[in-house]
């Protein structure tokens, strides 16, 4: 068998999934993964584990009600009722100006290192991180515009390769190598200490994802659908849902295994500054690989970084278009579908600019809120894709069976005890 014909077979299979790994793979691994190795070693890799096991069924019933009906999730919260719509658009509009800003600064701060742009024009870091995030939202923009779906579809398979393949030698690498600073490490994860717990709620907020994914991965492969004139089948819908989905664990606890075996027990801390970050995070794999990786992994990141900051800004106005078509179906019917879009577009970059101009916050506090926010958010539409996937107006075949209901239960008690837990430590 001709194993060129069967890699094009498989990666003909892939996309949505792909996208959702592109999404799911930037501030929630290249950052608060990495940390959680240096600062507690490998006590939290259980927790990682665990946290994709109970969101797991509300990230797979997004491209799941699409394979089932050919339309997207959000159909299926306007079958609930208007509420559930807006509930949705309530949640997305409140938080994405900050998540958008957030990934938008992380990708500016490798940008400013990898390009020795720290000392732009004498300006304060913050300042030099907004100056550089603008440039990367035009570009954005320039490529959703001209591009959208089919140009996401390709950019993506081929940067989440690259940097998977430098994370994966690098840990290896380090597993071989004996020269770890354990015998120096006296800082362990305590449940007693309130910073402790609230890292642990960061790291939790974005692992893999926000749920919102979970809708923009059902939009994506309604669009993939549309793009390629036929509808994807189940099995088919489900295998990429679940390359992505395991891909970006395993490399979840990869980041996690590269911080703990560079960091732990050095003595050294985690900046908060986005271009320091990003020299400490590039500098780990130069440790691990030595010198000539440098211009290697400086690429993977950097464009690693850029797919997450191109996906969600073309996620956000994406979901908010089509809401307000489900929700004012005739004002919306007559403007195009694709003048919404742009404009959703323009408000999620001027929103994104006017936080990272004028309020000036660093790259730890933006990741702080916005996982923060994602948690709390995250059991209102973990029930919302539970009560559209169990609805009778799913086809009866493709509803998940009991054994999956049950799991959703389990998931969205622990979701809801987590955050109420949260907002009582307060």
């Amino acid at each position: 068998m001709n194993t060129r014909y069967v890699a094009d077979g498989v990666l003909s299979r892939l996309g949505p999934g792909l996208l959702y790994a592109g999404a799911a793979v930037g501030v929630s691994h290249l950052v608060q993964s990495t940390r959680a190795g240096g600062m507690f070693g490998f006590e939290l890799i259980l927790a990682i584990v665990i946290i994709h096991l109970i969101k797991y069924p509300f990230f797979e019933f997004g491209p799941r009600y699409t394979a089932a009906t050919g339309k997207n999730i959000l159909h299926g919260y306007a079958k609930l009722g208007k509420w559930a719509v807006w509930a949705y658009l309530l949640i997305t509009v409140s938080t994405m100006f900050i998540i958008q800003a957030t990934v938008t600064v992380v990708t500016a701060g490798l940008f400013t290192n990898i390009f020795g742009l720290e000392g732009l024009g004498g300006h304060e870091p913050q300042t030099v991180a907004a100056i550089i995030s603008s440039l990367l939202l035009l570009i954005c923009f320039t490529l959703l515009a001209s591009g959208h779906y089919v140009l996401l579809d390709k950019l993506v398979k081929v940067i989440i390769l690259v940097l998977s393949v430098t994370t994966v030698f690098a840990v290896i690498a380090l597993l071989f190598d004996n020269s770890g600073h354990y015998e120096s490490a006296t800082v362990h994860f305590s449940w007693g200490e309130h910073l402790h717990l609230l890292f642990l709620v960061t790291l939790l907020g974005w692992m893999p994802a926000p749920v919102e994914l979970s809708v923009w991965h059902s939009i994506w492969s309604q669009s993939k659908n549309e793009s390629e004139g036929r509808m994807i089948s189940m099995r088919d819908a489900i295998f990429d849902f679940r390359v992505g989905f395991i891909g970006t664990a395993f490399l979840a606890i990869c980041f996690l295994l590269l911080g703990a075996l560079v960091m732990y027990g050095s003595g050294e801390a985690f900046e908060t500054d986005g271009a320091k970050f990003a020299g400490q995070l590039i500098s780990m794999y130069q440790y691990a690989l030595g010198g000539w990786a440098y211009p290697i992994v400086a690429l993977a990141a950097l464009t690693t970084m850029l797919s997450t900051t191109l996906t969600l800004l073309d996620a956000f106005p994406r979901s908010i278009s089509m809401s307000l078509k489900l929700l004012f179906p005739q004002k919306i019917q007559h403007s195009k579908n694709g003048n919404v879009y742009l404009t959703w577009l323009l408000i999620t970059i001027t929103g994104t600019l006017l936080i990272l101009f004028f309020m000036l916050p660093s790259m730890g506090e933006m990741v702080k809120i916005s996982t923060v926010v994602a948690f709390v958010a995250a059991p209102v539409l973990a029930a919302l894709n539970t009560l559209v996937m169990f609805d009778k107006s799913v086809p009866q075949q493709y509803r998940p069976g009991k054994l999956m209901l049950l799991w959703c239960l389990f998931g969205l008690t622990a979701l809801t005890a987590c955050s109420g837990g949260y907002l009582l430590l307060l």
